[in-house]
């Protein structure tokens, strides 16, 4: 069995999934257990459409707690810079040839953003981007074999 590396996390990402997880395992509990007695009540539970879908989201709350929980047990916090990309950190990139920014968040999928898509730090692009800073130019592979460059115009933490 391989050992699952650290989720990266922003103190700001840890402390919405830590607060998630505290609500799924209190009051997301206490209303699946209603949901599902209330319908326990309507009769037959062979042909409860009720029953069937409140054990359907007791099914899917828990996979979420487990979810969680494995990943707050494993999380490492980071501290974002403006100075390297690194995960926490947004990239703003402009690929070899074009004039569009494209901004990214570096990180887990769990940092979420509103105003930009997350990029794993593992993945092609996102470890070319890893420990460089503005102005770098980065040269990675993508899966089809192209080889593309781009150019760090941004990092904000």
């Amino acid at each position: 069995m391989t050992d699952t590396p650290p989720t990266q996390l922003s103190r700001d990402a840890y402390d919405r999934l830590q607060a998630e997880l505290e609500d799924l395992k209190t009051r997301g509990r206490v209303e699946i257990a209603r949901a599902i007695e209330a319908a326990r009540m309507l009769g037959d539970l062979s042909e409860n459409g009720d029953y069937h879908a409140a054990k359907d989201s007791q099914g899917k709350m828990e996979s979420r707690v487990r979810q969680l929980e494995a990943i707050l047990k494993r999380a490492t916090i980071v501290e974002a810079s403006n100075e390297e990309v690194g995960p926490g950190a947004v990239v703003g990139i402009r690929y070899e040839g074009d004039e569009d920014v494209e901004r990214y968040l570096i990180g887990s999928i769990e940092e979420r953003h509103h105003e930009v898509d997350v990029m794993s730090p593992s993945s092609p692009l996102g470890s070319a981007l890893l420990g460089k800073r503005v102005g770098d130019v980065v040269e990675y592979e993508v899966p089809s074999g192209a080889r593309l460059k781009v150019e760090i115009v941004e990092i904000r933490a």
